[in-house]
């Protein structure tokens, strides 16, 4: 494969560049050079061939569409909201409601609650709404909703990020399984014929080979949820051989060799691999990787740390046309919807719906 390099930016101590491939039908994206790991990812956007063998071997969920379809057969669900007096969030759970997604117990301001429902013509009929102006309180309220069994999921409304991820901590009405929580992303992208599972790219900064351990166990769920019996996990590097100066191949290959033992269950996982050796199939035959577990049909995409995962999920949002995606957080009792308050109103409702998903896997 023949490419050239474009603009080439140097920010917060990472090369990015934009690589051109003379073979790929669409551009894209970025290289990311950490100086801790000198972990280089690049992602690429095409239309991918589905491997041999792969098509029709299990049935999952392709799409966002298909997930919202799985969740109305299986019931609605119900969601907490803390400080819901946000119009972005009530926006999002009055069209999840609508759907037949989740239905909602606002926990916030009430009188400001139903005045921004107003102004976005919401119709709160049917909703029940405790009132709690004080943020950390509404959101020790909606938290312990979950906590006790009343509600499904547990959501952010207007509250910042440090009092809700308080509130999910908390030793006595919080949502504590016992481990650590991380994050996965969940990207249909037009090209690739499956979901994509990216974690961590917000909660654990620099994982450990524990952590790591537990992303993987915590994100098994996640992919179960979308119809993965046996999700493929490619931890990622630079390269996808080892070489002891660079700790993030090192990891990759014991986290290889811990699924091999048992130590790792639910999941087939492969590393060091390089970005396109995971997700692009012609890459993995046209550089022999045809001994691999995983050749361009990994389904999870473990970044070595927040600054690689997180680019990439910029890189993804900003740039590649036609994208959906969905987060949460896991580790936790019930899925939490941590959403940002720039995320697109189709991005809160999918992670309701993942969200809804999950929650159904989890109480089997």
């Amino acid at each position: 494969m023949t490419w050239d390099v474009g603009a080439v930016t140097v920010w917060g101590g990472m090369v990015l560049a934009v690589l051109h491939f003379a073979s790929l039908r669409d551009i894209i994206l970025t290289c990311v050079s950490g100086a801790g790991n000198c972990s280089i990812l690049i992602i690429a956007v095409k239309k991918m061939k589905c491997p041999s063998g792969q098509k029709g071997s299990r049935k999952m969920i392709k799409g966002f569409d298909d997930v919202i379809t799985k969740v109305k057969s299986c019931g609605m669900k119900k969601i907490a909201v803390a400080a819901a007096q946000d119009s972005a969030v009530l926006e999002a759970v009055g069209h999840a409601k609508a759907q037949g997604i989740a239905d909602a117990i606002l926990v916030g301001d009430e009188a400001k609650i139903r005045e921004i429902a107003a102004s976005i013509d919401m119709d709160l009929t049917g909703y029940e709404i405790i009132d709690e102006p004080d943020m950390a309180q509404a959101a020790l309220k909606a938290v312990k909703l979950a906590h006790d069994g009343v509600v499904d999921m547990y959501m952010k409304g207007l509250c910042d990020t440090k009092t809700f991820l308080k509130s999910v901590l908390d030793k006595e009405v919080g949502l504590r399984t016992g481990g650590p929580l991380s994050h996965v992303a969940v990207f249909e992208i037009p090209g690739i014929n499956r979901l994509l599972f990216l974690t961590d790219v917000a909660f654990v900064t620099y994982p450990s080979l524990e952590d790591k351990v537990h992303i993987i166990e915590n994100t098994v769920p996640v992919c179960n949820a979308c119809g993965l019996e046996n999700p493929k996990v490619a931890p990622l590097a630079a390269v996808e051989v080892v070489n002891p100066k660079m700790q993030a191949t090192v990891e990759a290959a014991e986290l290889a060799k811990m699924c091999e033992e048992g130590q790792i269950k639910g999941c087939i996982v492969d590393g060091p691999l390089s970005l396109d050796l995971a997700i692009d199939p012609e890459a993995a035959k046209h550089k022999g990787a045809t001994d691999r577990k995983i050749q361009g049909d990994a389904d999870v995409l473990l970044f070595p740390d927040i600054h690689a995962g997180n680019l990439v999920y910029k890189c993804l949002v900003h740039t590649v046309p036609g994208f959906k995606n969905g987060c949460i957080l896991t580790g936790t009792k019930v899925p939490v919807i941590l959403t940002s308050r720039s995320d697109t109103f189709e991005t809160k409702v999918n992670s309701i719906a993942l969200a809804a998903v999950v929650a159904e896997e989890l109480s089997r």
